[in-house]
C-alpha cells in the first residue's frame, strides 16, 4: 500500500481517489432519468427557451440546493432558429430510400444547424456541381470544377460543414449540398450562422449517390426553398460556487444543460449535466477545500455557445477582476457516447495543430487529465482544440482550459476500435442530434472511465493549481514527503523549489499511484 513517511501530513484538503469512489455511474444514471422524464413530459426535448430547458434547471437547482449550495440564475437573450418552409427538388429524381428503416421515405435532405435562408421564394432550376476532390474542403479541390451561381455538392469527411460551405461559397456557390459517407441521415451543424455562409442541406449517401451518376451523364439542376424565423427567447445559465475554498483562485467546471429541439439530448449533453451535478454534490461533502469550485450549466450552447460567451463577456465588462480569478477551465460536452472514444482537448497541439490561441496553462491542464489515464493504464486520443464547445469564450479571454470528449459524429476508425473496442465505420454516436439521443444512447463503460477522470482531476485542482497558474496552496512549509519503496517511482521531479510545491507534487504522484494499484488489482482480481 502507497503510504506517506510518518508524521507528514497531505496537503490535499480533499482525496481525489475518495471522490472518485463516490461519484458514481449509477448515481448519474439517476439523473439521467430524471432529465429523460423531463423530456418526454416537455415535448420530447430540453431546448433552451423551452419548458423542458425550465425543468432540467429546476432539477440541478433543487439538488444542489439541498447539498447546501447557492445556485444561482444569469438570465440572457438567446435567438432560436425555426425552419418554417423548406423544399428542396432535383430535376428527374424521386428519390424512395428508407435508410433509416422507419418504413417511409426519407426526404431529400436535412437543412443544417446554423444555415441561412434562401431568397424569398427560394432558386430555381439551378445546376449542381461537384469537385474535382469529392471532400471540397478548400479552394484546391475545386480546381477544374466552378461552382459559381451553382448548388455546390460534397461529400461529409475531413473537414467541418462549416469549412465546406465556407470554401464553396467564397468560389461563387449559392447552396451548398452535403452528402453522407455512410448509411443513414445527415443532421449536420455549420456551429454558427456567419454572414460567409450559404443555405445548406445535408442528404444520404444514396441520394449524393444518384446524383453524382446524373452529373457523369450531363447538366442536373435543382429547386431549394428554405426559409425560417429566428426567435429571441429568454434563457439562462445556472451557477454555484462551493461554500468552501478562497475566492481568488477558482476551479472552473461547466456543461451544456440546453439539448437540440430534435430529441432529449441525453449524451448531448445531459452526461456533461449530470456527471458535474453529481461532482458537485460529492464535492459538497468532502470537507474544507483550498480553492473554490464553480459548476456552471451552460444555456443556448446548441444554438451557438451563447450561454457561456454571456457569461465570459459579462465579467469582462462588470468584473474583470473576478475573471483573472479563474484559474482554469474544465469542459464536459458528451462523456458517455454509445461507441466511445477517450480524448483529451490537445492543448498541447501534440496531434492536432490548433486553429485558436491555447492560453498558458492549457497545457498543464491537460496533462492532469492525461497523468491521470496514463497511471491507470488508460488509452487516450487528443480532440482537436479548437474552441467548438463551451470553453471557446474562456480561452479568447485568455483563460486556460481543456476536457474530455466521447464523440459525436465523426466516424470511429479501426485504430480506435483496438484501444477502446465498439464498432469501426460507424459514427462514435450515430444517434447524435437525433430522437434516438435517450437513455439507451449511454455507454456506461466510456462514461465510468470518464468520470473517474473528471472527479479526480477537480478535486486535485481544487487543492492545488500552482502547476496551471503558480498559485502556491495555503499549507505550512514541510520537508518534501517520502514514500515506501512500492510508491517512491512514482514521484515526478517538480523542478521548483518551493517546498509548498513539493508538497502538492508529491502528493499528486501518490496519489495517482494509488489510483494505479487499485486499477492493477481490480484488473487482477478479473
Amino acid at each position: 500500500m502507497l503510504a506517506l513517511a510518518a508524521g507528514i501530513a497531505p496537503a490535499a484538503a480533499v482525496d481525489p481517489v475518495d471522490l472518485e469512489d463516490r461519484v458514481t455511474v449509477a448515481a448519474i444514471r439517476a439523473h439521467l432519468q430524471a432529465f429523460q422524464e423531463i423530456a418526454g413530459e416537455n415535448g420530447g426535448n430540453r431546448a433552451a427557451g423551452t419548458s423542458g430547458y425550465e425543468a432540467s434547471a429546476a432539477y440541478i437547482e433543487a439538488a444542489l440546493t439541498a447539498a447546501g449550495y447557492t445556485p444561482l440564475r444569469q438570465h440572457f437573450e438567446a435567438d432560436v432558429q425555426e425552419i418554417q418552409e423548406y423544399t428542396f427538388a432535383v430535376d428527374g429524381f424521386t428519390f424512395t430510400d428508407d435508410e433509416d428503416g422507419d418504413g417511409t421515405p426519407d426526404p431529400l435532405g436535412v437543412p443544417m444547424e446554423f444555415t441561412p435562408s434562401t431568397p424569398a421564394g427560394g432558386i430555381a432550376d439551378v445546376p449542381i456541381v461537384a469537385p474535382t476532390v469529392a471532400i471540397g474542403c478548400t479552394a484546391a479541390d475545386w480546381d477544374g470544377a466552378d461552382p459559381t451561381g451553382a448548388i455546390a455538392l460534397v461529400s461529409r469527411g475531413d473537414c467541418t460543414f462549416g469549412e465546406k460551405v465556407t470554401t464553396a461559397a467564397a468560389l461563387g456557390a449559392v447552396a451548398v449540398i452535403v452528402y453522407n459517407h455512410e448509411a443513414g441521415p445527415l443532421n449536420g451543424t455549420l456551429g454558427e450562422q456567419t454572414p460567409d455562409l450559404v443555405p445548406a442541406v445535408g442528404i444520404l449517401q444514396s441520394q449524393g449517390a444518384s446524383i453524382l451518376a446524373a452529373l457523369s451523364s450531363g447538366a442536373v439542376t435543382a429547386d431549394l426553398n428554405l426559409q425560417q424565423t429566428v426567435t429571441a427567447v429568454d434563457t439562462f445559465n445556472v451557477i454555484a460556487d462551493t461554500p468552501t475554498g478562497r475566492t481568488d483562485n477558482t476551479v472552473m467546471v461547466g456543461a451544456h444543460l440546453d439539448s437540440v429541439p430534435e430529441g432529449p439530448g441525453i449524451n448531448d449533453n445531459g452526461s456533461g449535466s449530470a456527471a458535474i451535478l453529481e461532482i458537485a454534490l460529492q464535492l459538497a461533502a468532502s470537507g474544507e477545500l483550498e480553492n473554490q469550485v464553480r459548476f456552471a450549466w451552460w444555456g443556448a450552447e446548441e444554438v451557438g455557445l451563447l450561454g457561456s460567451t454571456h457569461y465570459v463577456d459579462d465579467l469582462a465588462a462588470n468584473d474583470e477582476a473576478e475573471l483573472d480569478e479563474i484559474a482554469t477551465y474544465l469542459n464536459f460536452d458528451m462523456v458517455a457516447s454509445p461507441n466511445y472514444v477517450i480524448s483529451v482537448y490537445d492543448a498541447n497541439e501534440s496531434t492536432y495543430p490548433a486553429p485558436v490561441v491555447v492560453p498558458e496553462g492549457s497545457v498543464a491542464t491537460e496533462a492532469v487529465f492525461t497523468d491521470y489515464f496514463d497511471a491507470i493504464g488508460q488509452p487516450w486520443i487528443d480532440t482537436e482544440f479548437d474552441g467548438r464547445s463551451d470553453y471557446q469564450a474562456f480561452i479568447a479571454a485568455g483563460i486556460p482550459a481543456s476536457g474530455l470528449f466521447t464523440g459525436a459524429d465523426d466516424e470511429k476508425t479501426a485504430e480506435q476500435v483496438a484501444l477502446f473496442g465498439g464498432t469501426a465505420g460507424i459514427p462514435q454516436d450515430p444517434n447524435y442530434h437525433t430522437p434516438q439521443d435517450d437513455l439507451a444512447n449511454v455507454n456506461d463503460e466510456g462514461l465510468g472511465i470518464m468520470l473517474g477522470a473528471m472527479a479526480f482531476v477537480t478535486a486535485s485542482l481544487a487543492n492545488d493549481t500552482s502547476a496551471i497558474n503558480g498559485v502556491q496552496p495555503v499549507v505550512d512549509p514541510v520537508a518534501p514527503p517520502e514514500v515506501t519503496e512500492e510508491g517512491s517511482h512514482l514521484l515526478a521531479a517538480s523542478g521548483a523549489d518551493a517546498p509548498g510545491v513539493w508538497i502538492a507534487g508529491g502528493v499528486l504522484a501518490l496519489l495517482l499511484g494509488a489510483v494505479a494499484l487499485r486499477a492493477s488489482r481490480r484488473r487482477t482480481a478479473a
